[in-house]
């Protein structure tokens, strides 16, 4: 990859088949997509699901990725990777073996058929916010504002850190 690039955020997220795994191997296969390298990932989290009922806790992290892709490639990229992990696209919200977002493109807003940027309602999920503050505690919300404006708001949504479970 060459040393020009953007700065992209991924949220990551998984409550089946062994999660934390999931999580765990795809933050390596991150660093092997073109183009592409994981500079690091925040510590890893345990939440509530926000969807249907009866499904198991998720295990989320973001990983900071460096990449000369555009954005609807690395968007590509994230996809081609779920499918190798089992993803089935069905219950909105439902369970999933991994779930990887494109949170933030530099300070890009993209606005397309296929993606959102900033990732829509990111700014009210603790699961994102929480592991994104632990790589970029300043960064500002393209649109939104600083992050810190709305990790006061999500502090006590049902997130807790995994033990063992450090940045990396």
């Amino acid at each position: 990859m060459s040393p020009a690039g953007v700065l992209a955020f991924v949220g990551l997220g998984s409550n089946l088949d062994q999660p934390e795994q999931q999580l765990r191997h795809a933050l390596r296969e991150l660093n092997d997509l073109r183009h592409t390298r994981l500079v690091r990932h925040s510590a890893l989290y345990g939440s509530a699901p926000l969807g249907p009922p009866g499904q198991p806790d998720y295990v989320n992290a973001v990983a900071m990725l460096q990449t000369s892709l555009d954005a609807h490639a690395l968007l590509d990229e994230l996809q081609a990777l779920e499918q190798r992990h089992g993803r089935e696209r069905g219950e909105h919200w439902g369970p999933r073996t991994l779930d990887l977002d494109l949170l933030l493109y530099g300070q890009q807003q993209i606005m397309s058929p296929r993606l959102q940027v900033p990732h829509p309602q990111m700014h009210r999920r603790a699961f994102v916010l929480v592991p994104l503050h632990d790589l970029a505690p300043d960064i500002g919300l393209p649109g939104l504002g600083p992050l810190a404006d709305y990790l006061r708001g999500v502090q006590d949504h049902g997130l807790w850190p995994l033990p063992g479970a450090q940045n990396g």
